[in-house]
């Protein structure tokens, strides 16, 4: 516990984090490391952020060290897609029960390892440390130490037990593990100037798939991506990549950091969703590899090719555009989202009533203003009575948001559209833009609202 509390203090200590770059020794020191409340965790803690973290590398038994009710709160909890192996949609647990907390768990966490190499053959086991086994004092990682030697496989433990803090300290501490254990431990087959890593994407509904194609058009090989689609070995080799982009820097801004000071990889935090934004990336990563020492041709060839694709996008937009000029959109996520959401609605003539910036980071929250306006609604917590009452009095005609809030929007009797981890359509790039809009325009015609609105017969008009 001892070094997993130092781990913790280094973690939240990140200098690449906006919000601490803010703070003096003292207030950091102070302000991150203070003990969370009960019920702090609710809706994910360290162990869970961790899970979701890693799960998208498919080739990697994911072994939860805990009670069976921690594998089932976290199991393929997000729509991470795979292009190969599907080990990684196995849910994995040692059930831990009350015996084993009196007598302790290691024998049964080392049989674990042995059976899940020895039936499925992954090419590494991730081993995920839970509160109850971390409160009793079970060594993870002495125990993945001697599998590893008896089995000649690696075994990598993953130490963020639930009780140390949030979903997203939880990410934090899943990077630190592959820069730790995993990264840097082997060479790739080969090289060449345009290998890139992509941090923080999880090919949520296939989005990654929406973006290599066009990165394939360009000669850009994605070395590695963390965790979406992942693979062990292109994990490990990922050090020799020439640039890295970091799609979600709240979640692991301490790997693309650590990476850039060990191996001297640039990186540059942008997103895939939207054209506009789309566009800037692709510039981005063709910009930093060509300062890596890739031809001077490619800047040329990514604006040709940004060129082509923004027309044909627009083409397939403009039908869109008189249908849902001046519609009013509630935005209720997080994170890179709060932001390039609203830049991708607002290319298309939506207008933003509101958008949520609970899982923002401070250069977010700016870039909601540069978009918005310095008077922009932004929000850290919106009561479901408070989103209840924008919906019910028009202020806004649909509502794009994670699923638990769903049930606000159909209360209210207006249109509503997952956007978060759960979807099932695919929104980043070109297509993915297109693929939202038509998604929008179908929810906001849908004929049903018109119906559900009407009053019953037996009603008094």
């Amino acid at each position: 516990m001892a070094l997993l509390n130092v781990k913790v203090q280094e973690v939240f200590d990140e200098p690449g984090c906006e919000k601490n770059r803010s703070k003096s020794e003292k207030e950091r020191k102070k302000g991150c490391s203070k003990q969370l409340v009960p019920g702090a965790a609710a809706g994910g803690c360290a162990f869970d952020g961790a899970k979701i973290a890693l799960q998208p590398i498919a080739d990697v038994a994911h072994i939860v060290h805990g009670p069976i009710a921690c594998e089932g709160n976290s199991w393929d909890n997000r729509g991470a897609k795979s292009s190969g192996p599907e080990l990684y949609r196995t849910g994995f647990t040692t059930d831990i029960s009350e015996n084993d907390v009196i007598y302790g768990g290691e024998k049964k966490l080392f049989r674990a390892i042995r059976e899940a190499i020895e039936k499925y053959h992954p090419q590494a086991v991730f081993v995920y440390q839970t509160c109850v086994p971390a409160l009793i004092g079970d060594e993870i990682e002495m125990v993945c130490k001697s599998a590893s030697e008896k089995f000649g496989k690696p075994v990598i433990p993953i130490n963020a037990p639930g009780f140390v803090g949030s979903k997203n300290l939880g990410n934090k501490l899943a990077g630190e593990a592959l820069l730790e254990h995993v990264i840097g431990t082997r060479e790739p087959e080969f090289t060449t100037p345009y290998d890139i890593n992509i941090i923080g994407e999880y090919n949520l509904a296939g989005e990654l798939w929406q973006v290599k194609p066009l990165l394939d058009r360009l000669g850009i090989r994605i070395l590695a991506c963390l965790s979406g689609d992942g693979r062990y070995n292109d994990i490990a080799s990922s050090h020799r990549a020439r640039a890295a982009m970091m799609v979600c820097s709240k979640a692991m801004i301490n790997v693309a950091r650590k990476m850039e000071e060990r191996y001297g990889i640039p990186f540059f935090e942008g997103s895939f969703y939207g054209i506009s934004d789309t566009s800037d990336a692709l510039r981005n990563i063709a910009r930093l590899l060509v300062e890596r020492g890739a031809p001077e041709e490619l800047l040329a060839r990514t604006e040709s090719l940004i060129a082509e694709e923004e027309a044909r996008a627009w083409e397939k937009l403009r039908v869109y555009r008189p249908r849902l000029a001046g519609k009013k959109v509630l935005l209720f996520t997080g994170g890179v989202k709060s932001w390039s959401i609203v830049s991708a609605l607002q290319e298309v003539g939506l207008t933003i009533v509101g958008t949520s910036v609970k899982k923002s980071t401070d250069e977010d929250k700016e870039r909601v203003k540069a978009l918005l306006g310095e008077e922009a609604h932004m929000f850290d917590e919106l009561p479901p009575r408070e989103m209840y009452r924008m919906l019910k009095e028009s202020r806004a005609d649909i509502m794009l948001s994670g699923g638990r809030s769903q049930f606000v929007a159909l209360k209210a009797k207006m249109p509503w559209l997952d956007i978060n981890q759960e979807r099932h359509h695919a929104y980043a790039a070109y297509v993915g833009m297109v693929a939202l809009v038509e998604e929008i325009d179908k929810s906001l015609h849908n004929p049903i609202w018109e119906q559900v609105r009407k009053a019953a017969p037996w009603e008094d008009n």
